[in-house]
């Protein structure tokens, strides 16, 4: 029978697939079903060959045995066999659960017909009760698969002068096995599909911490270079003009060395000036029209749906490009949070500098979720869909050496907060700078 994606065999309930956040999510999901589409296929096909040779066997039987009403036996069959095969071929029996109910009462009319007029009819039993756990619901499959049974004994004992307990346990431990079948397929594929998504939020993550170490290596290295050429090409240059000043000072008016220094000095101011240049082109494109303060208050004046202030606490400072970059991004990704998940009608962003450390706290209002379940993948909807920005968030402050909290709960709201200790070469040099 051709079933609806994921493939599955015969007996089990399609499980609705989790919809893929990311390109590599999607790759994986459709390796997946590209893996079980075969053995479906072989499921599907072992189940036709059973039905179909049971009826050849049974319409064989009347035949061989030349036993009373065959003609009836074999016309029984053929129908059974048709009602069978219109309903494989009609794609309506497996989009719809009316239709597919609609399809197994004509199968099991059919198959009552034979049942009156051959014993052997109740061996078609085993391969309905998997049609019927498969296309309907679990609960109305058990009530199927039930009534199925008592179809067989009750049509076993039409023919029989005798009950004997085969009569009653056959078919009722056939459809047993079949519900434990079909059960135990459903737990098994419960946990695959449990399992590839936890590898596929494995591989996401695992690209997003990528992306963010070399981000962070790139940062680390214009930072570098940004450094070096302050404190080696831009200071040297400062101290050349400096020193040709005074060399202009000490010289007489007139002096033929004056214009050559002249030019020496416009040369050094000049270089000087293009050494300033590379240091402010160095700096990333979010925080070059100001300080992280300042790219803060432009990331919360723009954000739709919710209002979002920014709040300033203690003496600024100017901070190493890492750490701004970091707090930054971490802002950035939890304002979306916000606004995708959290349907909050207020949050708030504060940075807060203190002595020896950098505090950000992003807070809403929004109706929260369990933090536990988030990072186990298993939540539903929490931010990140499944936690794939908390990780990120986590990693760019630890990265720093720094601490990430998230405080939530469901119809509490969200707290966010990161706090860097800042390095102690920084402190040594750095002073506290004006809010902007």
């Amino acid at each position: 029978m051709t079933a609806a994606a994921p493939p599955v065999p015969p007996g089990a309930g399609a499980p609705p697939a989790a919809p893929a956040t990311t390109a590599t999510a999607t790759a994986t999901a459709t390796a997946t079903a590209r893996t079980l589409t075969p053995v479906s296929k072989v499921l599907k096909l072992c189940l036709h060959a059973l039905l179909l040779g049971l009826l050849a066997l049974a319409a064989g039987r009347a035949v061989a045995d030349s036993a009373p009403g065959a003609g009836w036996v074999v016309a029984a069959c053929a129908l059974l066999t048709a009602v069978y095969a219109a309903g494989v071929r009609a794609p309506a029996v497996h989009s719809s659960p009316r239709a597919g109910a609609l399809w197994l009462a004509g199968l099991g009319a059919a198959w009552a017909g034979l049942l009156l007029v051959s014993p052997d009819g109740l061996w078609i039993a085993f391969p309905l009760y998997f049609l019927e756990l498969h296309l309907l619901r679990l609960r109305w499959g058990v009530a199927a698969v039930a009534v199925t049974a008592c179809a067989a004994i009750g049509g076993f004992l039409a023919h029989s002068s005798a009950a004997t307990p085969g009569a009653f346990l056959g078919p009722l431990l056939g459809g047993a096995v079949a519900v434990a079948t079909v059960l135990g397929y459903q737990a098994l594929y419960r946990e695959s599909e449990r399992r590839r998504e936890l590898i596929e939020e494995l591989i996401t993550t695992r690209a997003e911490l990528a992306a963010a170490e070399r981000g962070a290596g790139i940062l680390a290295e214009r930072e570098r270079l940004a450094r070096e050429i302050h404190d080696t090409l831009a200071q040297g240059l400062s101290s050349i003009q400096l020193l040709l000043r005074a060399a202009e000072r000490a010289l007489p008016e007139g002096a033929p060395a004056l214009p050559h220094i002249a030019r020496a000095r416009e040369a050094a101011q000049d270089n000087l000036a293009e050494a300033r240049r590379f240091v402010r082109a160095l700096t990333p494109p979010d925080l070059e029209h100001g300080s992280l303060a300042a790219a803060l208050e432009r990331l919360c004046a723009g954000v739709p749906g919710p209002r979002v202030r920014f709040s300033l606490s203690g003496r600024p400072r100017v901070l190493p490009t890492p750490y701004e970059v970091a707090l930054l991004r971490i802002a950035q990704s939890a304002l979306a949070n916000v606004v995708r998940h959290a349907r909050a009608g207020r949050a708030e962003i504060t940075l807060t500098f203190m002595d020896a450390s950098v505090t950000l706290d992003i807070v809403d209002d929004g109706h929260g979720f369990d933090p536990s379940s988030a990072a186990s993948g298993s939540g539903d909807g929490g931010p990140g869909d499944g936690g794939f920005g908390l990780p990120a968030m986590r990693s760019r402050a630890e990265t720093l050496g720094g601490l990430f909290t998230v405080e939530s709960a469901p119809g509490q709201g969200t707290a966010v907060a990161v706090t860097l200790p800042l390095p102690l070469e920084h402190l040594e040099r750095n002073d506290p700078v004006e809010a902007p």
